[in-house]
């Protein structure tokens, strides 16, 4: 055989060779990605199986809570058959007065709320709250595993994993820079925006975390400096006062503006709290604390408080004074001032009491039955009270006020008996605490038909209650007022603070939106603009 021959066998042979390497390359590979392709359906049924795995165990913790609600339901009822054949135990079943007969026995139409309706569980099957309104940082996490290779995976899918971070308060220093030009010799510069506080550097809303601080936290001024120290800022207390000064002369036309507001409101509130305050006496060395009182009055169509002080006096010209041409309806507590109002020298005043003030006074005369008794009978006019909501199933102000006027003439009349009877009896003496319960009620009774007379009057007093609390809470942590000028100035943050929560209001974004929009007004502003400002009508700008 020539060499020539020879070679082109060999490199026959050695195609041939190459060819079947090649198929074999190609099947290596189709085999490759079949078992890449396999280990990924594996991945995922075991991902499936993980999940079915966590609802199975979920369903079998449910179901041995439901075995144990049942054995406990098992037992209580095996408890209550005892009690119920013991025939020492049984309980007499109670004799209904005509009028909670007329109660149970109202038409089906009516729509009604049980008094005894048990609460619903609010654990099982709720959603997290998820937030949307706050700032969101979305981080995205891919597999950093050494023999993780993005160009050979396969996208399966993605799992989002939620933290929620606080970070302390944080300050900024914002430099606004303005450039000068010169043009056909006038000049022209960027525009600054009003400060609130003439020759300050602090913003409005500055100033509004520190009155948060102060009036809605109760945090004291000593205090509020080392929590501003803490997260970066060192501002000197000397300055944290001014601020807070200079702030309230501000707003003291938006403060005079709210008085006239409240008054205008036809149903208010009114009480007094004392406060602690810091003062200088005649003829006495250094300063002292004494006790001065706060006036409160809660508009309560408006949602607006109005704070007032007057030197701590707590004299009955100041109140006077204060309504001296209000025209509506005053609910208090039985101080001999407001008992005046809706009689001699306040005729367009009606008043109404606080049954919680009434009933507090028979709770405090201990295990004395005709108290209990007392106490019973105000807490049916409560009940009557709570059985409707006017604009729920179509309840009207209309069906309220016959409903009130059906159900509380029989208690009251009961009342006004049962209080004839307590005069009567043995042992009812001056100086005692049912002697003093009943003459207190005995003062009130003629207002207290007052509340029945409207389907919006309140049974007690305990919206301006709970107004009341900040000064409570400003007596423990602030001790006391500094000056007459120091509580002066806090009424005017505690009148938009307390209007701020009963309307639902940011107060310190309300107060940021203010003290900025003020620096905008002029100084001969009408009341209507500040009238524009007050909570009730505010819109953030």
């Amino acid at each position: 055989m020539k060499s020539s021959d020879f070679t082109l066998v060999l490199q026959q042979q050695l195609d041939v060779a190459n060819e079947i390497n090649r198929v074999l390359l190609a099947r290596i590979d189709d085999l490759g990605k079949t078992i890449e392709e396999l280990r990924t359906e594996l991945a995922i049924a075991n991902l499936k199986r993980e999940e079915l795995m966590s609802t199975i165990t979920s369903m079998q913790e449910a179901l041995l809570e439901k075995d144990a609600d049942v054995n406990k339901q098992k037992r209580i009822n095996k408890g209550l058959s005892k009690l119920v054949s013991n025939k020492s135990e049984k309980h007499k079943p109670s004799v209904m007065t005509s009028s909670e007969v007329e109660n149970k026995t109202m038409p089906s139409s009516s729509p009604t709320k049980s008094a005894y309706a048990p609460k619903e569980r609010g654990n099982n099957g709720v959603k997290r709250k998820e937030y949307f309104d706050i700032e969101t940082v979305m981080e995205e996490l891919y597999p950093t595993d050494k023999d993780f290779n993005p160009v050979l995976a396969r996208f399966m899918k993605f799992r989002d994993s939620i933290s929620y971070e606080y970070i302390p308060g944080k300050f900024i220093k914002r430099i606004r820079r303005q450039y000068f030009y010169s043009q056909n010799g006038t000049v022209y510069s960027g525009k600054l925006p009003a400060k609130p506080l003439f020759n300050s550097n602090y913003d409005g809303s500055f100033i509004a975390g520190m009155a948060q601080l102060r009036y809605m936290y109760t945090m004291p001024v000593e205090r509020i400096v080392k929590y501003f120290k803490d997260n970066g800022f060192e501002l000197p207390k000397s300055t944290a006062h001014n601020l807070l000064k200079k702030a309230a002369v501000l707003l003291d036309n938006l403060y005079n503006t709210m008085r006239m507001a409240v008054l205008s409101d036809k149903y208010m509130g009114c009480d007094e709290t004392y406060a602690k305050v810091l003062i200088k006496e005649p003829g006495k060395n250094g300063l002292h604390v004494k006790k001065g009182y706060v006036w409160v009055a809660v508009a309560h169509n408006l949602g607006l408080v109005y704070f007032f002080y007057e030197d701590g006096s707590r004299k009955e010209e100041i109140i006077f004074d204060f309504l001296k041409d209000y025209k509506g309806t005053i609910q208090s507590d039985g101080l001999t001032a407001y008992r005046k109002l809706g009689k001699q020298g306040f005729p367009n005043i009606m008043r109404l009491p606080c049954l919680q003030h009434i009933k507090r006074k028979f709770k405090d005369c201990e295990k004395d039955p005709d108290a209990e008794e007392i106490v019973s009978l105000i807490n049916r006019l409560y009940h009557n009270n709570h059985l409707h909501t006017i604009g729920v199933d179509g309840w009207t102000e209309a069906k309220e006020l016959r409903f009130r006027q059906k159900y509380a003439p029989p208690i009251l009349d009961e009342i006004q008996e049962k209080l004839s009877k307590i005069t009567k009896r043995p042992g009812y003496i001056p100086d005692s605490d049912i002697y003093e319960a009943v003459t207190y009620m005995q003062n009130e009774m003629s207002d207290i038909w007052n509340i029945f007379t409207s389907p919006n009057y309140q049974l007690d007093n305990n919206a301006i209650e709970r107004v009341n609390r900040c000064i409570s809470l400003m007596r423990h942590n602030s001790l006391f007022f500094g000056s007459h000028a120091g509580a002066n100035r806090a009424v005017i943050y505690y009148s938009l603070a307390c209007s701020c929560r009963q309307r639902g209001i940011n107060f310190f974004e309300y107060i940021s939106d203010i003290m900025n929009r003020s620096a905008t007004l002029p100084p001969t502003a009408s009341i209507e603009a500040y009238r524009e400002l007050l909570p009730d009508k505010w819109h953030k700008s």
